[in-house]
């Protein structure tokens, strides 16, 4: 028991679809879907959230293909790099708990989602441009903050940045130590997520570049919000009495 009592608490995974907190990652995980569409299709072949892609298109480009561009995905895999080191930072200087984690990751993430929105409306953004770099950065920051924060409240289930665990759970077998059946309803739903979150910011794309971004801030936004809410609700009012300890 004492040895037990001395390892360090480890955040436990989102485990229940119906959890506030399963429809926060997911409302996020979304988001990441939106993100990564302006990216490829608005900031020219660079990904914000999914750097597996960015170290591809990297590749490609040192190799010499055609029409693959280095300088951004640079750009994106430095910028993630610090967003997580950033994040890592934040964790271990305040040893946040996961809610409070996700919470902080979340203002930080409307902020700076916020701020590419402004920089497109004031800007005329295209592919190649000092604009498109900076739109870049900003995005793939973002998202290297979310990776780090929002992995500690939803673990493999809901990384809402990449879905290779997502994947992976269809092909395995659920035993101990496994996935569960809950937790492949939850990875599914999470591709579900960042799907149709893809699926829109193409939509959206095509009117603008600001639609997509303003749209991933007031949804980022609205989760945190219902979040914040859910915390309040479960805490207890200053005045009520408690329960005398037996």
């Amino acid at each position: 028991m004492r040895e037990q009592a001395l390892r360090p608490a480890t955040a436990a995974p989102v485990d229940r679809q119906g959890d506030p907190l399963t429809r926060t990652l997911l409302t996020l995980t979304f988001v990441t879907g939106i993100i990564d569409a302006v990216g490829f299709v608005g900031l020219g072949q660079v990904f914000a959230a999914m750097q597996t892609g960015n170290v591809i298109f990297l590749g490609l480009g040192i190799g010499g293909t055609a029409g693959t561009p280095v300088l951004p995905p640079l750009i994106s895999l430095a910028a993630f790099l610090v967003g997580g080191a950033a994040a890592a930072l934040i964790v271990s200087r305040w040893g946040l708990p996961r809610e409070r984690a996700l919470r902080r990751a979340i203002v930080i993430e409307v902020s700076l989602l916020g701020s590419a929105a402004l920089i497109a409306v004031a800007v005329d953004v295209s592919p190649g441009a000092l604009s498109a770099y900076l739109l870049i950065a900003i995005l793939s920051l973002t998202m290297g903050l979310r990776n780090t924060l929002a992995r500690r409240a939803g673990g493999p289930n809901l990384a809402t940045t990449v879905l290779n665990l997502t994947l992976t759970a269809f092909t395995a077998p659920a035993s101990p130590g496994m996935a569960s059946g809950n937790d492949l309803a939850i990875r599914g739903a999470a591709f579900l997520a960042i799907l149709c979150g893809a699926i829109t910011g193409a939509l959206l794309l095509k009117t603008s570049l600001v639609l997509p971004l303003a749209a991933a801030t007031i949804l980022t936004l609205a989760a945190g919000l219902a979040q914040l809410r859910t915390v309040s609700r479960s805490q207890p009012r200053r005045g009520a009495t408690r329960p005398a300890r037996p």
